[in-house]
């Protein structure tokens, strides 16, 4: 088995913090505030937010060289949810988690030419 990096396990961790507050803290604060919150477009991106995260950082953790194509895909959809809590406003938890989320998983697919 692979070795996992010190960077690999810190982008699981951060993934799984952001899987965390998009599906218990930030969910929680659109279904009591409704309005804007719950539209639609805004809660599915949350719900598709946290899946991935929890996807990313189960794959990070396998050690394969392949971690890099669900990193990139959880790095758009981080950035996706980060804008949209953004524009919503009263969720700068949700933005944060997200953004650093993203950056991090940007981070680790930018090797995705090497394991292709």
């Amino acid at each position: 088995m692979q070795q996992l990096s010190t960077e690999m396990r810190a982008c699981a961790d951060l993934c799984q913090t952001c899987a965390t507050t998009c599906f218990s803290e930030a969910m929680n604060h659109c279904l009591e505030s409704g309005g804007k919150h719950t539209e639609p477009e805004h809660f599915q991106l949350m719900i598709a937010c946290a899946e991935i995260c929890q996807a990313a950082a189960a794959v990070l953790l396998t050690g394969i060289p392949q971690h890099v194509f669900v990193c990139h895909a959880c790095a758009q959809i981080c950035r996706a949810c980060a804008q949209s809590c953004q524009k919503i406003g009263d969720m700068q938890d949700c933005v944060d988690d997200c953004s650093v989320c993203a950056e991090s998983c940007e981070a680790m697919s930018a090797t995705m030419q090497k394991a292709a």
